[in-house]
């Protein structure tokens, strides 16, 4: 038995914040019901066609899900709607704003009628305040949000590589959603989860804030390297790969210069004798690093610092991660199923003991219709009606 074995979840959600919350959902079990434009479906769906002819997003975030097609501007669909909800347990929603409201799909509206249902709401930026209506995308929240400002090299500010901001939204709705749905346990009663991308960006972004704010100095985009400590970063080993090392403390640094540069005079000199001297220095101290580096091949580089306690790994690409010996050795992959056949993927995170997670198929557009409607009471005449119709 799953943790959420039993909990329905009705979702209208696209993209990556709002199917990244319900598929962790559907991962401990719960059942995510995935409401989607008639004929297109989901926008992430044609995203690319990378995974056998499917979106690479769409099948990372979607699986486990029923996919019920649905106009919901025709006025059959609140009927339709109205007995999903009814059945529900959580309501989940990131559609442009207000859009919810004018289906008549609010917090407000659905918690009158249904109080034992847990209502999340993701949104760019709230649903309050100057910024309330914006248009919200993950490039544009990054940027808003100052994490653009310190990521990338000295010259040129970068986004990061993956959706940050949809993600930590997504994160903190799904965390959101299992807090309220124990409080629902103790209270009997249902309750509103509100979270904005913006919001959730910033919350990550609090160590640079404090450290620019109270230190007074911009927060320096420093590449690949860390930007306030020093040695902590990138550095090339004699056959041309990358490893990546990190010193934290004092005898770190000592045992880094005996054992791994045996430089051991390097203790003593004034130029590197704590963080903020190294971090000064960084060009005098990185020049001797590389060139220790460049003795050495990259297998017995990294066999030299594990030995010596200093923290390092690869700077992979991602076939190297794909084909990581770490995931193999733990047995982190499973596959799903899809219309293009099985799907390799990695086990989520985080799962209770003992506990395998459901790892359903990936639906077509539109694959559970018929039989969603006909446990919702429809006839097979009625939903002739309804697809004749163009309601789903």
């Amino acid at each position: 038995m799953l943790p959420l074995d039993g909990i329905i979840v009705v979702t209208l959600e696209q993209a990556v914040a709002g199917p990244f919350a319900t598929r962790q959902l559907a991962d401990l079990g719960a059942r995510v019901i995935k409401i989607e434009r008639p004929h297109t479906g989901d926008f992430a769906r044609g995203y690319d066609e990378t995974v056998h002819g499917m979106a690479s997003i769409f099948v990372w975030l979607n699986r486990s899900k029923e996919s019920l097609t649905l106009n919901l501007k025709h006025p059959r669909a609140p009927e339709i709607m109205s007995r999903l909800i009814e059945r529900a347990d959580v309501f989940l929603q990131n559609l442009a704003p207000g859009a919810a409201a004018r289906l008549g799909l609010s917090a407000e509206a659905l918690l009158a009628r249904f109080p034992r249902l847990i209502v999340c709401d993701i949104s760019g930026y709230g649903d309050s305040g100057p910024y309330r209506d914006k248009k919200a995308y993950d490039l544009l929240i990054q940027g808003e949000a100052g994490l653009i400002s310190v990521t990338g090299t000295p010259e040129v500010p970068s986004k990061t590589g993956i959706s940050t901001a949809d993600i930590s939204a997504g994160m903190y709705a799904y965390s959101g959603i299992l807090a309220a749905l124990l409080q629902r346990e103790k209270s009997g009663k249902g309750t509103r989860v509100e979270v904005s991308m913006f919001e959730t960006l910033c919350e990550w972004m609090m160590f640079p804030l404090y450290y620019a704010h109270f230190g007074g100095v911009p927060f320096t985009r420093s590449g690949p390297n860390h930007a306030t400590i020093f040695p902590y970063g990138p550095f090339r080993a004699g056959d041309g790969k990358v490893v990546i090392i990190g010193i934290q403390n004092e005898p770190e640094w000592k045992v880094f210069c005996e054992r791994v540069l045996k430089r051991p005079e390097l203790c003593g000199d004034s130029r590197f004798g704590s963080n903020s001297r190294r971090l000064a220095n960084r060009e005098a101290l990185g020049l001797i690093i590389e060139s220790a580096f460049a003795q050495l091949k990259t297998k017995d580089l990294l066999e030299l610092l594990d030995a010596a306690g200093i923290a390092n790994s690869q700077m992979n690409n991602l076939e190297d991660v794909w084909n990581h010996p770490q995931l193999a050795n733990r047995k982190r992959w499973r596959t799903v199923e899809s219309g293009a056949g099985p799907i390799p993927v990695l086990l989520p995170p985080g799962m209770p003991s003992g506990a395998e997670p459901r790892l359903d198929r990936i639906p077509e557009l539109g694959a559970n219709v018929e039989a969603l409607l006909t446990e919702l009471g429809y006839s097979r005449p009625e939903i002739e009606h309804l697809r004749a119709e163009q309601v789903v």
